[in-house]
């Protein structure tokens, strides 16, 4: 299970990291980055949520379908 962490860094920025758990222990932390706006860090954490969805299959192909159109 993969999930994102934020927290207070010494500097007073805020840190962003991608942490994964097996059977409730962390075993594997990716920082993002640290920003002190909150803009900087929505950024970090949408860049911490597509290195979480990259791991992702998909549960349709999107591809299949036509976009607009109508079956008839």
């Amino acid at each position: 299970m993969a999930f994102i962490r934020k927290f207070k860094t010494k500097s007073g920025k805020t840190g962003v990291q991608v942490c994964y758990k097996v059977r409730c222990k962390v075993v594997k932390t990716i920082h993002v980055g640290s920003a002190e706006t909150e803009s900087g860090i929505e950024t970090l954490v949408k860049k911490a949520q597509k290195i979480i969805d990259k791991d992702k299959t998909p549960l349709f192909d999107l591809n299949d379908f036509d976009k607009g159109g109508t079956d008839g």
